[in-house]
């Protein structure tokens, strides 16, 4: 990993700003915890945000389709726009079933997930690419490190997150998301894993045990040019760069919530 990534992840907590924006994700999400409806439908709030969650995942990816066709769709099988979607929705659904392995084996869940992803397996799935082999990534155009790199910053993220730690939520979700990001370690959705990764790590680290706040969302809302210029602070490796990046995931998790507070206030008034 890189010099910035394999610096304990609590350190990172302490960088200007990041404090306020890891108090302010925890008040957004404790909110959205209390709403009145929670007590009675979250399981239909947590589908909602899987959908929405892998809505835009894929507008990220370059299938930025209208919610109401992401829900009306049963077939994903045919144009490349169709296939992206059909992988963010597919890791979505797939995310909850893996956190037990998460944190004893998370190399193994990056492979699951990629194999999910591609639907059908061929010779690169479910492994770290191989010096030589293209990776399509259409948003992410910063170098691609070579296949040693990518294989030994795999093993120092996956030290990270067996290790555990005290570093807030927030901050390891952001590094999982920016190393996978930076490393591209698979052939091809490497974009849609990431954040799916992110996700995970939201989930078991108890910040959001029930699924209903998707950073994904925040993230397509803020557009692909916030999104990557948040991202060239994670490749800067600077302090800055870093709490920029950190900040930027933690708004996409409270532009999450909101969407999440606006489908618990729709449910309510259909209730009343």
């Amino acid at each position: 990993m890189s010099t910035h990534a394999s610096d304990p992840l609590a350190a990172l907590g302490s960088l200007p700003g990041v404090a306020d924006s890891v108090d302010s994700v925890r008040k957004a999400v404790d909110r959205v915890y209390g709403h009145r409806i929670m007590r009675r439908r979250s399981t239909e709030i947590t589908g909602e945000a899987a959908l929405r969650g892998a809505r835009g995942s894929a507008a990220l990816s370059g299938a930025d389709w209208a919610l109401e066709e992401v829900r009306r769709r049963t077939d994903f099988g045919g144009d490349p726009e169709a296939r992206v979607v059909g992988a963010a929705l597919r890791l979505g659904s797939e995310a909850g079933q893996l956190l037990s392995i998460w944190r004893q084996s998370p190399l193994r869940v990056l492979a699951r997930l990629h194999l999910v992803a591609s639907g059908e397996p061929t010779d690169s799935t479910g492994r770290p690419r191989r010096d030589g082999e293209a990776v399509d990534e259409p948003l992410i155009e910063a170098p691609l490190p070579d296949a040693a790199e990518v294989e030994g910053r795999l093993d120092g993220l996956a030290r990270l997150i067996i290790a555990g730690g005290d570093a807030p939520a927030l901050v390891a979700a952001a590094v999982v998301h920016g190393e996978l990001l930076a490393l591209r370690p698979f052939t091809s959705y490497n974009g849609l894993i990431a954040r799916t990764a992110e996700r995970i790590v939201l989930i078991g680290s108890g910040l959001d045990p029930k699924a209903i706040c998707p950073a994904e969302v925040g993230h397509a809302e803020q557009g692909a040019d916030a999104y990557l210029a948040a991202f060239e602070g994670y490749l800067s490796g600077t302090a800055e760069g870093m709490a920029a990046w950190i900040a930027h995931c933690g708004r996409s998790v409270e532009l999450g919530v909101r969407e999440s507070t606006a489908v618990c206030e729709a449910l309510q008034r259909g209730a009343a």
